[in-house]
């Protein structure tokens, strides 16, 4: 009986190594596929020591390893968008559209046409076959599952597509590339934006946006300083202000509360008026479903950001598509631009972008109260304060 072929996106770390390696050992025709989707020639670029990483790893397994070229692909249909969000005041993540876009679109049909029957990454995230079909499940290791970035990809992909460390931990990872012998056993891990790397950020993103000075306000409209342009900074951030100490506040923090593009002004508050960047309504825009779509109302537990513990809401499908979530506690510096995903017992429902928060503000009486329209009147037009909730 033929064995099933099975091409891995071998990125030249230990998560796809070890991947690649589960497979062969389960028996399957195994290949690799190594990406580049990035093109800069400076320190920070480590697409050629990723890839010679990768043809190390398929020398020491004994498998094919094809090489792919996307850089013009995921400018145009990653980059660019990431940009755009960013000069509207937005904080977006790539990495949800690379794995949409990229991994999961262009690469997955470029395995198939290699002759993969399916194909794998070193992703850590589950895919169940269910009676309504193919479902994403979060991995047994919570600390590191990546079903949150996996949320947009088309359903009908999962069909085609294999989590091998879906029920391994990380150390048990790295303890079988070592005793397998795999040269990336010890290669730290990375965390830099999707393919462009661990460099300074402020840096690189003033390479595609001119900086565009403005005012640093308190909320009450005083001048505290002067940032470099809105892109470099999101909510709740609290480095690189450098305000120091304002004449007239407490020796306190300041934190990025809101962002105003109608007059090009960041707005900050101090560590005792960080209530403000709480809320428990938030509004999201068309929603991607990886089950059958829900109507009405419903009980899930949501992730506004990777990292942060799935958190109680329930969630408001509206007619339009999107749906608002009201959180049973209140959320710090929820961001537009940036994802809800929805779980439910582990289980990934899919998630929508974030379009817009009740700021804490609003329980504070700044609400027109004559109006359905959520309306926090300092600052006026800040990128918190959302249209109709």
């Amino acid at each position: 009986m033929r064995a099933e072929r099975v091409i891995v996106g071998l990125s030249g770390g230990v998560d796809s190594a070890v991947a690649a390696l589960l497979l062969k050992r389960a028996g399957c025709d195994v290949q690799g596929l190594f990406m580049s989707n990035w093109h800069e020639d400076d320190v920070h670029c480590t697409t050629a020591q990723d890839y010679q990483d990768a043809r190390a790893v398929a020398a020491e397994l004994g498998v094919v390893l094809h090489r792919v070229d996307f850089a013009a692909q995921y400018r145009e249909r990653v980059f660019n968008l990431f940009l755009e969000e960013y000069r509207a005041g937005r904080t977006p993540n790539p990495d949800v559209l690379c794995n949409r876009e990229i991994k999961f679109g262009l690469c997955l049909q470029y395995a198939l046409r290699l002759g993969a029957e399916r194909f794998a990454t070193g992703h850590y995230a589950r895919v169940r076959a269910l009676a309504d079909g193919a479902a994403l499940f979060q991995a047994d290791d919570k600390n590191k599952d990546q079903s949150y970035f996996l949320h947009a990809v088309p359903r009908s992909q999962f069909t085609r597509v294999c989590f091998p460390l879906g029920d391994w931990h990380k150390e048990q990872v790295r303890e079988l590339a070592r005793s397998a012998g795999l040269p990336v056993h010890a290669k730290p891990d990375s965390t830099g934006i999707c393919f462009i790397g661990e460099r300074p950020f402020a840096e690189f993103l003033g390479q595609y946006l001119p900086a565009t000075p403005g005012p640093i306000e308190t909320l009450e409209g005083k001048r505290l300083g002067q940032h470099r342009g809105l892109p470099y900074y999101t909510l709740g951030q609290r480095s690189g202000l450098t305000l120091g100490g304002a004449r007239g506040y407490a020796a306190e923090p300041w934190y990025v509360c809101a962002k105003v593009p109608a007059r090009n002004a960041l707005i900050v508050v101090q560590q005792h008026e960080q209530w403000r960047l709480q809320s428990q309504r938030v509004l999201i825009g068309p929603m991607h479903w990886l089950c059958h779509a829900r109507r009405g109302a419903f009980r899930a537990e949501i992730k506004l950001r990777y990292r942060q513990p799935a958190q109680w809401a329930t969630v408001h499908v509206r007619a339009d598509g999107g749906a608002l979530l009201e959180f049973d506690q209140g959320q710090r510096a929820a961001t537009p631009g940036q994802y809800a995903v929805l779980y439910e017992r582990e289980r990934c429902l899919g998630g929508a972008v974030i379009d817009a928060v009740e700021p804490a503000a609003v329980a504070s009486g700044a609400v027109d109260a004559a109006s359905e329209q959520v309306a926090v009147r300092e600052p006026e037009g800040a990128v918190v304060a959302a249209t109709p909730l």
